[in-house]
């Protein structure tokens, strides 16, 4: 196996030079010209941000440098207990991450998924045991029209870089929804009532899971699968993504 691995690596770096000249590296997010493919420019790395501690003690909620200490909670997560383990975000949503997520998603640009997952690993934490990796599902009828679930793509790179064993079809959606944004909570919540099961419990009960999804917006998509899995006896499920949308901390991650 080792020998197999140090062949293609070979082969890819002997004909990277050749991938170069017809298909010039160029940031994915901008546009503009950079030194090798699977990268980003000078400018759109410094467009993201990264969130970083102090954090909330159950949400991962950057709190700056003048916030709480570590091991506090957020306001929020006081307010309502989150029934989550933990959000590992690899980055706070801004307009360069806004660029990425669309490029894989409505740009077909499938290869971003390893950047992404890059990005993301960094933020996982460590865990007791072995972790199962679960996306979150799309309807069948959204996963036909688009060819792609891209929480999919992430998971099996997160897979790849040692984050735990992929369990691509641990659930499923039942009914298809429709957008949440512009819904308040209490919509959100009766639009995705039954929307979402566990189609293996026997893979789940008594695991620790990783959940994927690109973008984490209001959590009610996340809330609904974190419920099914514990539902199915998941020990914790820790939600990882690649962008997480909290506007009032991108001050503290910059």
């Amino acid at each position: 196996m080792g020998r197999v691995t140090t062949i293609g690596r070979a082969v890819r770096e002997g004909i990277a030079p050749f991938v170069d000249l017809v298909y010039p590296p160029r940031c994915p997010a901008c546009g503009e010209a950079i030194g090798e493919q699977g990268g980003l420019c000078a400018e759109c790395w410094s467009g993201l941000a990264i969130p970083g501690d102090p954090s909330c003690a159950a949400c991962q909620r950057p709190f700056g440098e003048v916030g709480p200490k570590e091991g506090s909670f957020c306001a929020p997560c006081l307010e309502n207990a989150p029934i989550h383990d933990g959000i590992a975000a690899g980055t706070l949503y801004t307009e360069v991450s806004r660029k990425l997520v669309l490029a894989l998603k409505h740009g077909r640009r499938i290869a971003l998924a390893k950047l992404l997952a890059r990005l993301m690993t960094a933020r996982i934490p460590p865990t007791e045991g072995e972790r199962l990796i679960v996306p979150v599902p799309l309807h069948r009828w959204r996963l036909w029209h688009r060819g792609f679930n891209q929480a999919g793509l992430l998971a099996r790179e997160l897979e790849k870089a040692g984050c735990g064993t992929l369990l691509v079809d641990a659930m499923r959606r039942t009914k298809r929804t429709p957008s949440l944004g512009g819904m308040g909570a209490k919509a959100r919540a009766r639009a995705l009532a039954g929307a979402i099961e566990v189609s293996r419990p026997e893979r789940i009960a008594g695991r620790n899971v990783l959940l994927v999804d690109d973008v984490l917006t209001s959590g009610a998509t996340s809330t609904a699968c974190v419920r099914a899995l514990k539902r199915a006896g998941a020990r914790t499920v820790t939600i990882s993504c690649f962008a997480r949308v909290l506007d009032e901390a991108l001050d503290h991650a910059r």
